[in-house]
C-alpha cells in the first residue's frame, strides 16, 4: 500500500481554525489525484470529486457568478452527494481547465471557509502565464513531487528501513547498508512515479515498469502537442530530449549548443520556461560566490537543468533492465547523472532549502550549495564508494566552511573537515 508523507500536511491543514482552500501543484502523474482522494476517503464522511478535464462542461457552473451557495447546490446536483460543512471534502481536479473555478476559490475562502476545498492542476503554471488570474492570499499551496526514496521503501514493504531513515540517526544505518543500496539501485531505475512504484510493488516486473514510464513520457509529449504553440513545439521537444545528454556531461551546466548546433539562450528561453511552468524540469543556478544569502550571488546566465524524476531520466536515457541486474554496472554508464538527479530530488522534498551550484572554473565545481541557518554548505555527489576529488577539498581549503558534505555510497562518517552522508540517507542532510 502506498503512503505519502504529505498526508500529514493535509491533515494539519484540515484541522486549522482559519483554513483557506488548498491547491496541490506538481507535474502530471506525480500522484496529486490519488493523494486528494485518499485524503478524502480517510479523513472525511464523503467526497465530491470534480475533474474539469474529463467534464469540461462543468466549467459552466462558475460562469454565472461567484455565489457560493448557488455553486454548492450545483455541485450537489452534479455529484449526487450531500455537501456538509466540515464533513465533505470538495475536490477540483485539473482546475487549470476552468479559470473561473480558480477565481471562485477566493469566495470560498471569504464566504464559506467551513467547506474544505482541495484543488490540483498539472499545467497550472502554464495557465497562469496565459493570463488566468490567481487568488493570491486566499489559498494555500502544497507542492507534490514524485515519491521520495523513503516513500519508495514504504511501498516496497520495507517500513523498518524507512522508519530508521525517518529517525535521522545516521550512525545506526551502517548494518543495513547493503539493503539500502539494493533498494536505491532499484529506485534509480523505477523512480518515484506512483504508478510505476505501485506496479513494481505488486508484480515485481521491471519490464512492466519501463512500459509505464514510456507511457508517461508519451503523455508528456502529447501535452506538448496540445498546449504548446506550433512555432514553439519543436524547441520544447529539443530541450526536453536533450536533458539526458546535458546531465551526462562532466560539467553539467546547460549548454545550448548541445541542443542544436549554433543554438543560443534567446532561441530556447521560452521553451525552457514552458517546461518549468508545468513542473517537468527545474533550474539549479550557479552562484558566483559562496556568500550569504546565496540568492544574492546568482548568475542567471548559468544553470543546470534537472528533470522531474530519476526513473523517467533512466527511461529517457534508454537504461536497460538488464543493466540493473548486473550489480554495480548500473553506475558504469550515466552513473553521475543518476546520482545527481536523485540527490536533487531528495533535496527538494527534504526542506533543505533552495539548491544552487558553484564553480570557480570548469574543472572545479561544487555540485550543490545550500543554506542551513547562517551558513553555506557545499555538497559533493559521488555515485560510488570511490570518493577521490580535488574540488571539495580545494573549496574547504579556500573558504573554510563550518560544514562540508560529501554524498556517496560510503557509510556515514564524520571527519575533521567533512561529513560523509550515504546516498540513501540524503533526506537527513
Amino acid at each position: 500500500m502506498m503512503e505519502r508523507l504529505l498526508m500529514k500536511e493535509l491533515i494539519t491543514w484540515k484541522n486549522k481554525n482559519k483554513r483557506k482552500p488548498i491547491l496541490l501543484k506538481g507535474a502530471r502523474q506525480v500522484g496529486k489525484t490519488w493523494l486528494m482522494k485518499e485524503f478524502g476517503r480517510s479523513c472525511f464522511s464523503n467526497v465530491v470529486y470534480i475533474n474539469f478535464d474529463r467534464k469540461p462542461g462543468l466549467r459552466s457552473i462558475f460562469l454565472e457568478d461567484f455565489d457560493v451557495k448557488r455553486i454548492l447546490r450545483m455541485l450537489n446536483i452534479e455529484s449526487g452527494e450531500r455537501i456538509m460543512p466540515e464533513k465533505t471534502l470538495i475536490i477540483f481536479d485539473e482546475i487549470q481547465e476552468a479559470p473561473e473555478a480558480i477565481a471562485s476559490l477566493k469566495y470560498f475562502c471569504e464566504d464559506a471557509p467551513e467547506y474544505p476545498i482541495v484543488a490540483a492542476g498539472s499545467l497550472l503554471g502554464v495557465a497562469i502565464h496565459k493570463g488566468i488570474s490567481f487568488p493570491v492570499g486566499k489559498i494555500e499551496t502544497l507542492q507534490v513531487y514524485p515519491m521520495s526514496y523513503v516513500e519508495f521503501l514504504m511501498a516496497m514493504g520495507e517500513e523498518p528501513l524507512a522508519d530508521l531513515l525517518l529517525d535521522g540517526e545516521l550512525s545506526s544505518l551502517k548494518p543495513f547498508a547493503d539493503r539500502y543500496v539494493h533498494w536505491l539501485k532499484l529506485y534509480y531505475y523505477i523512480g518515484g512515479m506512483p504508478e510505476a512504484v505501485s506496479d513494481y510493488a505488486e508484480n515485481g516486473d521491471i519490464v512492466s515498469v519501463r512500459a509505464i514510464q514510456n507511457t508517461i513520457l508519451e503523455l508528456y509529449d502529447s501535452d506538448f502537442g496540445k498546449h504548446v504553440e506550433k512555432g514553439e513545439l519543436l524547441r520544447v521537444r529539443l530541450v526536453w530530449n536533450s536533458i539526458p545528454l546535458q546531465l551526462a556531461k562532466e560539467n553539467k551546466k546547460f549548454f545550448f549548443g548541445q541542443i542544436k548546433k549554433g543554438a543560443r539562450l534567446k532561441d530556447f528561453e521560452s521553451a525552457i520556461e514552458w517546461l518549468l511552468d508545468c513542473g517537468l524540469i527545474y533550474k539549479v543556478y550557479r552562484v558566483e560566490k559562496p556568500g550569504m544569502p546565496l540568492k544574492a550571488y546568482i548568475d542567471f546566465s548559468a544553470y543546470k537543468i534537472f528533470t522531474v524524476d530519476v526513473g523517467l531520466l533512466a527511461a529517457m536515457s534508454g537504461l536497460s533492465a538488464d543493466t540493473l541486474l548486473n550489480g554495480n554496472s548500473l553506475f558504469t554508464e550515466f552513473k553521475g547523472a543518476l546520482a545527481e538527479q536523485y540527490v536533487f530530488q531528495e533535496l527538494k522534498v527534504s526542506d533543505a532549502g533552495e539548491a544552487y551550484y558553484f564553480s570557480a572554473s570548469s574543472h572545479n565545481e561544487i555540485d550543490f550549495m545550500i543554506q542551513q541557518e547562517e551558513q553555506v554548505v557545499p555538497i559533493e555527489v559521488k555515485a560510488e564508494e570511490n570518493v577521490k576529488s580535488k574540488s571539495l577539498k580545494a573549496y574547504v581549503d579556500k573558504y573554510a566552511p563550518e560544514k562540508a558534505v560529501r554524498i556517496s555510497m560510503k557509510s556515514y562518517n564524520k571527519e575533521k573537515w567533512l561529513v560523509n552522508i550515504p546516498l540513501y540517507a540524503v533526506m537527513n542532510i
